[in-house]
Order: C-alpha cells, then structure tokens, then sequence
C-alpha cells in the first residue's frame, strides 16, 4: 500500500517542526529519513501514525485519507515503533507482543491459534522466542526494541512506519532487522541515523534539514558528498559498495569541514 505526504508543516509554539514536506512511500519499498538532529524526521512520523495532527497538508494511505479512518482501521493499516521504546507495565514478553492483535479483536475475545501463530512467528523472527516468560522491565534497550518491533509485526500492517529501529541493538541484529525489512515486501517508512546502512537497505533515501525536504531519490543520487557536507556538517569520501555498489560514506576526523549553508527546499 502506498503512503503519500503531501504538503505536511507541522507549527508548534510558533515553531515550524516540518515545513511542507512532501514524499511518496511506494508499495513495497523501503525509505528511508536522514537528517540531523532536529530535523523534522520523527515529528514527520508522529503524524503518520497518528500521535500528531500536522497543521497543515494531508496524509494518504492508499486512496483513502488517513486522518479519516477510525483509530482502529487506522492501527490495523499503519504499525509504528518509536525511538525510546518505553515499555513502563510488568508485562511479559509474549503478553507485550500479543498486545500487537489488539486492532483485530473486539472486546476481551482471547487469541486463537492463528493470532497465537503469529506471535510466536513474529518473535522467533526477531530472535526473542527464550524471551517470551521474561517481564519486559528486565530487558536490555536492545532487546526491548526487538519486542516492540515484533509487536508492530504481529499488527500485520500494509505500513510499517520505525523511528531509529537499530537503536539499542548491536551490529549482528541491526543487520538482521534491515535485511527482514528489506525482503518484507512491506511499505516502510524509517528513520536511519547510520547512513551507511540506510544505503544499504533503503530502495529511496528522503532527507531533511530544518523541517525541510532537500534531497529525495536513490541512495547515489542523495547520499553525495556536498550534500552530506551541506547538511551534516562533515567530510566525507563516498566509495561504493564492493558488492551491491550502493554509496557507502568514508569519513575522516582531521580533515576540515567545507564551508556552505544548507540547501534551500527544491
């Protein structure tokens, strides 16, 4: 299913957060949001999936409006996972992802076997399966994360939309939730902090600064040095990939930093 931003700005206490942001997700690719610190990229989530109301511009999943379907029609086509992945409740790990089924049931109807199924699938796809006695408030933020991603899985989306998915996990699960992702067949919408794996497993690559759109399109064709240099504010070789060719970022510490502004909103 395809999601579609259209015109989004989002003012808060006379702020401009995100500045008419404009971007398709297609059905089944992976893109990805980079941007510095600041930037507009999780504000730009919260609003799709629906923990904020943008001031102005319009959301589309599909063809239908998204700020127009019930709460539950909504969690049914759009699953998300936040950055800090707080879970506060002495929940066990299989009850936190079971909670994921909560838009497909109505009133306190238990699980059968086929939401049971996709439970148990879901965590053994994301390693977690010895976990699923343990209470969430003994886990690692790695392995917290891990849970809430299958929680979002268990959804069974047609969008899933992940700010900073790999934070908290080492480099062997990050690797291994990217290339899931990347063969999911799903629409997904990600924040990516690590440029480098974001070439990697993002079909496009949307980046932002200040709220604003500058670059969309393949990793080659965003992930430039001037860019980089213009937006991040560092130096750095762009060489590709000895085996996919996608654009991989080589950076120095002792090298100066190029001079410029940022780029203005195509």
């Amino acid at each position: 299913m395809e999601l579609r931003l259209d015109g989004l700005s989002v003012v808060t206490d006379g702020k401009n957060l995100v500045r008419e942001l404009s971007l398709t997700v297609p059905d089944g690719e992976v893109v990805g949001l980079v941007g510095p610190n600041g930037s507009g990229k999780s504000t730009a989530l919260k609003c799709v999936y629906r923990a904020l109301r943008p001031t102005s511009g319009a959301l589309w999943v599909g063809g239908d409006d998204l700020t127009e379907l019930t709460m539950r029609r909504s969690a049914q086509t759009v699953a998300a996972t936040t950055q800090d992945g707080t879970v506060e409740l002495d929940f066990t790990v299989a009850e936190v992802v079971a909670l994921g089924r909560a838009p497909h049931l109505r009133g306190n109807r238990p699980l059968g076997p086929r939401e049971r199924e996709l439970c148990e699938r879901a965590m053994t796809q994301l390693g977690i399966r010895h976990l699923a006695g343990r209470s969430v408030l003994t886990l690692s933020g790695g392995e917290r994360q891990r849970v809430l991603l299958a929680r979002a899985l268990v959804q069974e989306p047609k969008i899933l939309v992940l700010d900073e998915p790999t934070n908290h996990l080492d480099v062997r699960h990050q690797v291994d939730l990217l290339s899931y992702l990347k063969g999911s067949g799903l629409t997904v919408l990600v924040v990516l902090h690590d440029l480098n794996l974001a070439a990697l497993a993002c079909d496009r690559i949307a980046m932002l600064s200040q709220g604003r759109l500058v670059a969309a399109g393949p990793p080659a064709e965003v992930l430039t040095a001037g860019q980089v240099s213009a937006v991040f504010g560092v130096t750095a070789d762009i060489v590709p990939h000895p085996f996919t060719g996608a654009p991989q970022l080589l950076y120095s510490l002792d090298r100066p930093v190029p001079k410029g502004g940022v780029p203005s909103c195509p």
